[in-house]
């Protein structure tokens, strides 16, 4: 304990990694204040009243949750940074179909800005459109439209909506820019953070004549982040003796055994679950107005309840899919091959060049399917711990999105202070730390 704390103090010694902190701190603020920023002319009262009744979907509670309740109490930034993260998907799926925007990915960084802003313009017009459905849907079913509400208030509260969540999109940006951490991913960790104290305090009044079951409650739920932790740290390397068993039946010699490819088990991280939790927020909002108005259709009725088996089924789909699909934009087989090659470096039996490559690719592949189905698993723990009587929102935290971004986010921020305090010859915030424990001998330069 001691040591621990020496090394927060370590923190503060390096200025740099000092100011970073204390302005992500600053930023993270400005965006919590303006989720209790309320719409000009919502009648809070009935909103407040309605929500009080308890009687929001679990998709209003999942999205509630993901804007740090900006969602639930109708304020400036209520849609969140969700439209940006719809924007970079369709951007990411754009780049593999169009050719005008493969170039623009291989320009560096002057085709990395203008995918920037193009990510940006898409982001204001979904924004655009998901507007007008929130105010209808959310604050309208609640009965907190204005009375006198006209054609200059919905305009006015579009722009306010947009312009809310492009300011969140912007704090997210500085963040990365001059903080510490991914900027996107912090904003939307606070989000679920923020939530956390009030479910868990709402489950254990829910269980307060039940001890045993809030202690199991409570064990399940630590067992469940060590577990997720391991998954979303995955393996930093993949030592040549393990790939070899892999791929193939080829011998390897010792020296091979000591070697290592740069090739983490779960190479994408959290990501494939923001982008398939962003997908499927989309029809359902989109076509929920029918079930509003007393119908439903195939969309409400399918996905219209998250704890269901149609719901969870597609979202374990989605993650399987997006982890293959955000593993291959983060690794090339072709180009590390080719480094490789450059670099003198080769693998053990195989060729260099396109049977390397070809060799990477597949070892790839055969790794990320179990990471994949891992992740997707994890994704959907909170309906199974629904169905086993966890309520009062308490499940959204028992595995499932939530938890598997908060704990890569933390994880990601505390690698990058931990490296700061590495270059700078002192001691990681946690003892034997991965990054500490990397191995020189490599096979290239990664």
């Amino acid at each position: 304990m001691k040591k621990f704390i020496q090394n927060i103090k370590n923190i503060w010694k390096v200025e740099e990694l000092r100011k970073r902190i204390l302005l992500t701190l600053s930023l993270i603020l400005v965006y919590r204040v303006g989720s209790f920023i309320i719409l000009p002319g919502v009648n809070y009262d009935a909103l407040a009243a309605a929500n009080a009744k308890g009687d929001s979907n679990a998709l209003e509670s999942l999205l509630s949750l993901f804007s740090g309740g900006g969602f639930s109490n109708a304020s400036i930034m209520a849609l969140g940074i969700m439209p940006y993260i719809s924007a970079s998907i369709i951007m990411q799926l754009l780049g593999m179909a169009v050719p005008a925007v493969q170039k623009m990915q291989n320009e560096g960084e002057s085709g990395k800005k203008r995918i920037n802003n193009y990510t940006r313009i898409l982001t204001i017009i979904i924004c655009a459109l998901q507007a007008p459905t929130y105010l209808t849907m959310w604050i309208g079913n609640k009965g907190a439209l204005p009375l006198d509400a006209g054609s200059m208030w919905w305009i006015q509260s579009t722009i306010v909506l947009v312009a809310g969540s492009m300011f969140a999109v912007w704090l997210g940006e500085r963040i990365t820019d001059k903080g510490i951490g991914n900027g996107i991913s912090l904003l939307i960790t606070v989000g679920i953070l923020s939530r956390f104290p009030q479910a868990l305090f709402a489950e254990i009044g829910f269980n307060k004549d039940n001890l045993i079951m809030i202690v199991l409650e409570l064990v399940a739920f630590m067992l469940i982040v060590l577990g997720t932790i391991l998954i979303v740290q995955g393996v930093r390397k993949i030592p040549m003796s393990t790939a070899k068993r892999i791929v193939g039946s080829r011998g390897v010699d010792s020296e091979a055994a000591r070697s290592y490819l740069p090739i983490k088990v779960n190479a994408s991280g959290v990501m494939p679950i923001i982008f398939a939790q962003a997908i499927m927020t989309i029809p359902v909002m989109i076509f929920s107005k029918a079930s509003a108005e007393g119908s439903t259709n195939f969309i409400q009725r399918t996905l219209g309840d998250v704890y269901g088996f149609s719901y969870n089924g597609l979202l374990a789909l989605l993650i399987i899919v997006f982890t293959f699909f955000y593993t291959a934009i983060m690794i090339n087989p072709r180009k590390m091959a080719d480094d490789m090659k450059r670099s003198g470096g080769f693998i053990p039996g195989i060729k260099p060049g396109d049977e390397t490559a070809d060799y990477i690719d597949t070892l790839v592949s055969r790794i990320t399917l179990p990471g994949s189905i891992f992740l997707a698993l994890i994704a959907i723990l909170p309906s199974i711990a629904h169905g086993a009587g966890i309520t009062s929102g308490f499940e959204m935290f028992f595995g499932g999105t939530s938890l598997l971004i908060m704990v890569g986010v933390v994880l990601d921020t505390l690698q990058q202070i931990e490296t700061y305090l590495l270059n700078r010859h002192m001691d990681g915030l946690m003892e034997g730390s991965r990054v500490r424990g990397r191995q020189t001998n490599e096979i290239s330069s990664y």
